[in-house]
This record gives C-alpha cells, structure tokens and sequence, in this order.
C-alpha cells in the first residue's frame, strides 16, 4: 500500500478540492488516522495493508495522529466526523462518504464504499 504522508494541515484542504475538482473521474482518497503508540491502531493498519489490493486507485493519506493531533481535530471538523483512533475515511466530492474505526476498518468496506 503506498502511504502519502499527511504531515499538514493545508494537506486536508488540497484533499478535500482535488476530490470536488476531479469528482467526475471519480476521485475518492482514504485517510488513515493511526496512533503509533497503540497496540490496537498497528492491528488494524496491519489488516488493513494485508488486505488492499494494490490496483487500487483510490490515493491514501496516512497521519501520525500523536504527531499532528491538530490535524486530526481538523479532519473532525472538516468532514464532520467524531474524532476515533484509529479510523479511517473516503472522502469523495469534498465529504466523508464513509468512515470506520477500531476493528471496524476493513479493507473490503472500504473498497465496496468507494466504488458505490
């Protein structure tokens, strides 16, 4: 899975208008929030990456959220989604689509969500 690395908060905005912009070739990307220090984050991020298949189009944003917690609070206000760690969103026309957390996250939700 290649991670581009979500270290800045102007990140989200180029995020959210590269998803409106190219909404008619279907632009959807995934944000993977993960908490380095927990045990239950790395479980979910190693499903997660055993699982995507790699011709996948679909870009993914992975944040250290311990690192960049203003980030976080960003994508919470951003997309109007309660704060979770580990989570994941779609974001597609500029809103959350879908997002999961915890044991919750599967890649095959999240592939059947971003095709829909």
């Amino acid at each position: 899975m290649l991670w581009h690395k979500l270290s800045d908060i102007n990140q989200l905005k180029d995020i959210k208008n590269s998803t409106i912009e190219q909404s008619g070739n279907g632009l959807t990307v995934l944000l993977f929030k993960h908490s380095t220090r927990c045990s239950i984050s790395s479980m979910a991020l190693n499903r997660l990456e055993s699982k995507w298949q790699d011709q996948e189009k679909i870009p993914a944003y992975y944040l250290d959220l311990l690192s960049h917690r203003d980030i976080s609070n960003e994508i919470a206000s951003l997309f109007d989604v309660e704060h979770a760690s580990p989570q994941v969103l779609l974001i597609k026309n500029g809103v959350c689509i879908y997002h999961n957390s915890h044991s919750g996250i599967s890649a095959s939700e999240i592939l059947e969500a971003a095709n829909n």
